[in-house]
């Protein structure tokens, strides 16, 4: 994208100031369907039916063949949440902000905001940014908003950074930290740099390629959902319930009666799901960067002395699970998450997720498919894709939708 051409659509500034019938499948490529639920009963004088919207719901291209990528990244995971704090290295002050799990685009904005804390701390004009991922990025914006110079120093940038393999989808509690490490402090700060990214983000619906958007989500499930149960993930901690502090953040959830939707499950909830879309998201916020004076330089780092070598003498320290090796901070933890993407449907505009065994997000960029519940991806470094792996989720959405197409026809209750 031309600089002048962005400039066009959406303005000067950062980004913060800133979904057709469903084509039939190959049968012979799916799998048996599931025989479809019988349509539940309704209470004596209601009158249930189909909403049209659902009852013409068009379904994803589930099919091995239209596969266009999968990819693995590892996250990274500290129990302590965020490390977000400074560090005297010789003359130079480290400020590091990494270390968010699986939450980094959701609390991007907000994370920046603490670290643009402690570097006004310092009282410079000029500073350095480690990392051109989602956190570099967005800290290195916040600091030009204050009205600094800033380089940013990177190895790898868009599309090759990790952020770039994230699912896309708004959760700002996923992996954040452990239950047993959480302190007062710890979900204060959870909660603003949510509340603060949140609403950056409500600035940026509605602009050109369409970077944040809104869709309904739907979560199916086969027994009834329980507020207050937790489905542990096999040998990983326990993660605490911090959402039930921003639930004013979000749309209220409503469970579907039966009746009402076309899904083969007894248990419907559908709720509303921030996604972005990171190809065109990630582009736009380089180009705020580079649009408001940014520098960026390709550049490796090994050791700390080398960054403590720049002429900047504040350095934002970005680099993700690269802090591990580059600070020897061994409290980070990788998290393997192998996400799988087909080709692009418009008229996909919706996410689902079934039970605790896959989810869907609609992207622009791609339908991504997404196994859940499995075990073996925490503390696990293997970034190799998993083929066979990434296929059997998509038979198994495929699976779901020959329900659905089976259970289409059957009447609701009048």
């Amino acid at each position: 994208m031309l600089r002048r051409d962005f400039l066009k659509g959406a303005g000067y500034g950062f980004a913060a100031a800133a979904a057709g019938a469903a084509v039939a499948a190959d049968r012979g490529m799916m799998p048996q369907p599931s025989a479809p639920m019988p349509p539940a009963s309704c209470p004596t004088g209601s009158r249930q039916t189909f909403s049209d919207d659902l009852m013409s719901l068009p379904l994803v291209r589930a099919e091995p063949d239209r596969l266009i990528a999968v990819t693995v990244c590892t996250r990274p995971f500290r129990a302590q949440g965020a490390r977000i704090e400074m560090e005297k290295l010789g003359r130079t002050t480290i400020v590091h902000n990494y270390g968010h799990g699986g939450s980094g685009w959701s609390l991007s904005w907000g994370s920046a905001t603490f670290a643009m804390r402690h570097v006004a701390a310092t009282r410079v004009n000029e500073i350095a940014v480690i990392g051109c991922g989602a956190i570099g990025l967005t800290s290195a914006l916040m600091a030009q908003r204050a009205g600094l110079k800033v380089t940013i120093y990177a190895k790898d940038r868009f599309p090759d950074v990790r952020s770039t393999f994230a699912t896309g989808s708004w959760t700002p509690n996923s992996r954040f930290c452990a239950q047993e490490a959480l302190t007062p402090e710890i979900s204060q700060r959870w909660e603003e740099m949510t509340r603060i990214t949140h609403r950056m983000y409500q600035h940026m619906l509605g602009l050109p390629g369409n970077p944040i958007e809104w869709h309904d989500r739907y979560q199916l499930a086969n027994k009834p959902f329980d507020p207050d149960a937790k489905t542990p993930r096999p040998g990983e901690p326990e993660y605490p319930d911090l959402e039930r502090r921003v639930r004013d953040l979000t749309p209220r959830r409503l469970d579907l009666a039966p009746g009402t939707h076309p899904f083969p499950v007894p248990y419907v909830r559908r709720s509303a799901s921030m996604n972005y879309n990171i190809t065109a998201y990630s582009r736009m916020l380089m180009n705020d960067f580079l649009v408001a004076g940014g520098t960026l330089e390709t550049r490796e780092f090994e050791k700390p002395g080398d960054i403590a070598r720049l002429k900047q003498r504040t350095i934002i320290n970005a680099t993700g699970y690269g802090a591990r090796a580059l600070f020897g901070d061994e409290s980070i933890i990788p998290v393997r998450g192998q996400l799988m993407k087909l080709i692009p449907q418009e008229e996909i505009t919706y996410g689902l997720s079934y039970d605790e065994e896959y989810s869907m997000v609609p992207r622009r960029d791609g339908i991504v498919v997404q196994a859940q519940g499995g075990g073996g991806d925490f503390n696990n470094t293997d970034i190799v894709p998993d083929r066979a792996a990434a296929e059997a989720t998509v038979l198994k959405l495929a699976d779901l939708n020959e329900r659905i197409r089976a259970g289409r026809g059957i009447r609701s209750c009048a």
